[in-house]
């Protein structure tokens, strides 16, 4: 199973001497969303503070679902120290700007009200920023405010450049260089989705949530407290049947294709052109205002969950799959991280040296495309993982066959060493190697993890969740009120502030067609045709 990946490394050691560092020095860039809290424990009621900048056209500050929701995203850097610094800088400059109110530490929400005290996001004026605010209605619609809420980091690593046409000779290939880079991270891609259930074992922090959360609906969750609903060995509810993910793939019957390019844009291009007979119940235009963008399987390609996505940065209004089809993709997002609690970051350095070294991992592993019943088996070892990772007798499948989850981790782990070895050599540490090392005792003592440390941490304080999670997200509040920004830091999240509100009056003042045809126009752009 890992012969390639041994032949690949092999090579790749032997080409230092034309190529130093061919694998270190690819980019690193972070996500992070946090629900803003009232005092009282209630998803604030809110706006997104003025002093913070547009939510809009804010590179480094936004929101996401909601106008609670607010999400910080990094630049990339090749300094691996880096993100998370401008991570704690951003939360840093957003609490000096909060009026007596928490960012929640954990990624099951606080105490929820019912869906109507879950505000949309809203963008100002603008056709554009109506679209996003207009997008976000059709989710509600579509699959309740409150799972919208869900909180979640995201890891975007890209390659460096130099490495592609070394490896592109060491494979023999003859396509065109970007052609060449698209499809590899494909490979990539399709090896995150096959051992996408160690992320979650290995980092899932929600093992359980408050019940308000459920609304009273029937649930199989066990009864923690009075007020906490738990699976004894659950690592990640955000990733299983209560999180976003599975009702929406399954509601709707999509499953986007990582077998190349063409099929992954053929299969999200196809959802969003196809009226979908539930969604048409809900309308689309009614009494003049919009309920979603239309009535399709997908709204837009972004409605689509994954684990994963290939990411290629749009050209303003942009089809993100077009600006995949016309340029390929420039770096993939990993999607399935829960926010680590006990970091006031919400992700540490270990996590971000052990994920680099993953994907590395599965972009040079032999990376076959995914079948229907291997497609089965991603999908229940996915949830799986979620709902019981940490139990003992947890079997995954495997190419038809049943492992153990502990030993399926221990080995992946173990053919991670050689990964580790290469990105340490020459830098007189032994930083990603310590990485893998520690974290692979997470495999061997399933209480090392978080879940299982949430869950400790719980019965030994007698919390609920909601004790718990508010606790933590104000030792997380006292962390950040300590810090200090440098003059520089500073000023950089000042001038985007003013930058952000100035470009979207420009933005505002631009607009000259209705939102009708401003829709009509977006949705225009057509897939370039590959048969």
């Amino acid at each position: 199973m890992y012969k390639k990946l041994e032949q690949r490394l092999l090579r790749l050691v032997r080409e230092r001497d034309r190529s130093t560092d061919l694998l270190r020095g690819g980019f690193v860039g972070l996500e992070k969303e946090s629900l803003r809290v009232s005092s009282s424990g209630g998803i604030s009621q809110a706006a997104h503070p003025l002093n913070i900048g547009s939510p809009l056209c804010h590179s480094y500050i936004t929101t996401d679902y909601s106008e609670a929701l607010t999400e910080f995203i990094t630049p990339p850097f090749a300094d691996r120290k880096q993100p998370l610094a401008f991570l704690r800088d951003a939360q840093k400059f957003v609490y000096d700007h909060l009026d007596n109110e928490l960012l929640w530490a954990t990624s099951m929400p606080c105490v929820v009200e019912g869906g109507e005290r879950i505000p949309l996001a809203r963008y100002g004026t603008s056709n554009a920023g109506t679209m996003k605010t207009v997008y976000r209605r059709g989710l509600g619609h579509r699959y309740g405010r409150v799972m919208q809420v869900i909180a979640g980091v995201h890891f975007n690593y890209s390659l460096p450049e130099r490495f592609w046409p070394l490896f592109q000779e060491q494979e023999g290939d003859q396509r065109d260089l970007q052609r060449f880079i698209t499809e590899s991270y494909f490979g990539m891609l399709r090896n995150l989705q096959r051992f996408g259930w160690l992320i979650p074992y290995l980092f899932g922090a929600s093992p359980a949530v408050c019940k308000s959360f459920l609304g009273g609906r029937a649930t199989n969750l066990k009864s923690f407290d009075k007020y906490t609903y738990y699976y004894p060995y659950a690592t990640s509810l955000r990733m299983g049947d209560i999180g976003y993910q599975n009702s929406k793939e399954q509601g709707t019957g999509i499953k986007a294709c990582y077998d190349c390019l063409d099929a992954y844009v053929e299969t999200l291009g196809r959802a969003t052109e196809t009226a979908c007979p539930i969604y048409r119940m809900i309308g689309v235009k009614v009494d003049g205002r919009y309920e979603q963008l239309n009535a399709n399987i997908l709204q837009i390609e972004n409605e689509y969950y994954s684990t994963v996505r290939p990411k290629q940065i749009p050209d303003g209004l942009e089809k993100p799959i077009l600006a995949l089809q016309r340029r390929g993709v420039r770096y993939v997002e990993l999607r399935s991280l829960d926010v680590n609690a006990f970091d006031p970051l919400g992700i540490d350095e270990q996590q971000i040296y052990f994920l680099e070294a993953f994907m590395l991992f599965c972009q040079l592993l032999d990376s076959p495309s995914i079948n229907v019943f291997e497609q089965r088996e991603i999908d229940r070892n996915e949830g799986a993982s979620a709902h019981r990772g940490r139990d003992p007798e947890l079997f995954l499948q495997r190419n038809g066959r049943e492992i153990r989850l502990r030993d399926w981790a221990l080995e992946i782990c173990e053919s991670m060493q050689a990964v580790c070895e290469i990105l340490d050599q020459g830098t007189g540490a032994r930083t990603y190697s310590r990485a893998l090392e520690q974290l692979s005792e997470r495999a061997r003592y399933p209480e090392l993890t978080p879940s299982a440390r949430m869950l400790a941490e719980m019965r030994e304080n007698g919390e609920s969740f909601f004790e718990f999670a508010q606790r933590i997200s104000h030792d997380h509040q006292n962390y950040f009120l300590k810090q200090q920004l440098s003059a520089e830091r500073q000023r950089v999240f000042t001038e985007e502030a003013e930058r952000s509100w100035e470009q979207q009056r420009v933005i505002e003042s631009a607009d000259k067609i209705s939102f009708d045809q401003f829709l009509a126009d977006y949705f225009s752009q057509a897939v370039i045709d590959t048969h």
